[in-house]
Parts: structure tokens; C-alpha cells; sequence
């Protein structure tokens, strides 16, 4: 009886056994596909000569403002190598499901400092380590439009050690900062998803949900392209390999989402 009863627990072992297997192996897919996909683009290459190449290179990639370009309201907000565009398909993001700002890229964490792109309302949420949003009641772009300007990544890896400068302290609502204004340090951390890339800065404008309050920023289609408010070609499909100034940023071919660009 008790051999009998071992028999028919081993079909069930041996699915629970594959079953896990299986699940080991399409948590390993998902890393490895979309990391295969990353590195055969060719857009990557450019990305790998960034952090494999020595400092020359890396100052050849870079793009630094200290005032705005000529004509446009906003400020870069950080000097790194702008490595994933506004509209960018590339893994972790998909065509269906493109990057919704700009990444800036730079060489180690807590090494570059974040500025206000323009002036407007800081604004910290309690649970916010790495993240603050200024609101600007103005679009310079789109005149009696709000916008929200949303800049992230500014903690360590683990996030225990927030970069965000300690003028801005959880709680934060609504503060006014001028254009230029030191925010912080560019960090890495990603609130714990599995995707890493490098130490960036992410930096997106947000649309106003009509009460005051920003929308999800995670969605395409509640952001607006940052092109023309920096004076640079940073869409997906309009930009170079090293982003400079240009009076005509927006490319015919550039992807905008339902707040344009």
C-alpha cells in the first residue's frame, strides 16, 4: 500500500519539477532576449563605445549645455551621453510600448549633477527615493497648457542612498525652483526591476490629467516629446549619435505620442 501510494506521487513530483523548470527558463528568456535584442541594434554600438572607450571618446559622446540652445525654453538638464530617445524601441521598451523621454547617460553614479530644466513647482512624494516632478503651469510651447517636468534615478543602486539634494526632502509639494537650480545627482536606481542598464538620468515631460495633477508617466501616450523645449533632436528617428543644438529638431518620421512634441 505504501509503495503504491509513493508511485503516485512521482507523476505528480515530476510535473511540479517541470513545471518549475519551465518557469526558470522563461524567467531567463525574458532577460536574455531582450538583452540580445539590445546588443544586435545598431544604435548599441555607440552606447558601447561610450563605456568601453577611454575618456576621449567619451567626451566626444557627451553632450553638454550650460544655457539653453538658441530659441528654446529649457535647459539640459544634466551633461552625459543621450543614449535612448524620446519614442526609443529598444529593450526594455518595444514599438508598441516605446521610451516615453530621454535617458542621459554618465560614466558612475553620484558623479554628475541634475539642474532644472525650467522653472516651475518641485513637488517629492513621500515614497519617492529617487525622483522629483516640477509642475509648470505654463507650457512655454503650448501656451495655458500645464505640464509636468519628471526627472528619476537619482538614488544608489540599492536606492538607500538618495542623490536628490536635501533642499527637497520627502513631503516636498510644490516648491518653486528657477530654471538652473541644483536638484541633484544622476544614480541608478531602478525601484528593483530586473532590466539595468547604466547610471542615467530619465527625464520626460508629463501631460496634466485637467484637475492638477500629473498622469502616468509610464504611458507613451501622457507624454510630450522634449525635441523642441531643449532645441535638440532627441526623438528616436530624428536624432544623430551625438545630440547637439538644431533650429529644426522634429524630423518628419518622428514618433509623438497623444501630447505631441
Amino acid at each position: 500500500m505504501i509503495d503504491w501510494i509513493r508511485e503516485r506521487k512521482r507523476p505528480v513530483l515530476i510535473v511540479l519539477l517541470g513545471a518549475a523548470a519551465l518557469m526558470v527558463l522563461f524567467l531567463v528568456l525574458r532577460t536574455l532576449v531582450p538583452l540580445t535584442r539590445w546588443q544586435s541594434h545598431p544604435r548599441t554600438q555607440t552606447f558601447t563605445d561610450y563605456y568601453q572607450g577611454g575618456e576621449a571618446t567619451r567626451l566626444a559622446l557627451t553632450t553638454a549645455m550650460e544655457e539653453p540652445c538658441p530659441d528654446a525654453p529649457f535647459l539640459l538638464p544634466a551633461a552625459g551621453y543621450i543614449g535612448l530617445y524620446y519614442g526609443d524601441p529598444r529593450p526594455p521598451y518595444s514599438r508598441t510600448a516605446p521610451h516615453q523621454g530621454m535617458d542621459i547617460f554618465v560614466p558612475q553614479i553620484g558623479s554628475v549633477s541634475v539642474y532644472a530644466a525650467y522653472d516651475g513647482y518641485l513637488t517629492r512624494l513621500p515614497g519617492w527615493r529617487s525622483s522629483v516632478i516640477m509642475r509648470v503651469p505654463n507650457d512655454p510651447l503650448v501656451p495655458g497648457r500645464q505640464i509636468w517636468l519628471y526627472y528619476t534615478h537619482m538614488a544608489d543602486t540599492s536606492g538607500e542612498e538618495s542623490y536628490i539634494d536635501e533642499a527637497f526632502p520627502p513631503g516636498t509639494s510644490d516648491r518653486f525652483v528657477e530654471q538652473g537650480t541644483y536638484l541633484g545627482r544622476i544614480g541608478d536606481f531602478n525601484g528593483g526591476a530586473a532590466w539595468r542598464i547604466a547610471p542615467h538620468l530619465h527625464f520626460s515631460i508629463v501631460l496634466d490629467d485637467g484637475n492638477g495633477q500629473f498622469l502616468n508617466e509610464l504611458e507613451f501616450n501622457n507624454t510630450v516629446d522634449p525635441s523642441r523645449y531643449l532645441g535638440m533632436p532627441v526623438n528616436y528617428a530624428c536624432a544623430p549619435n551625438v545630440v547637439t543644438c538644431d533650429p529644426d529638431p522634429l524630423c518628419e518620421d518622428a514618433l509623438l505620442g497623444s501630447g505631441g512634441g
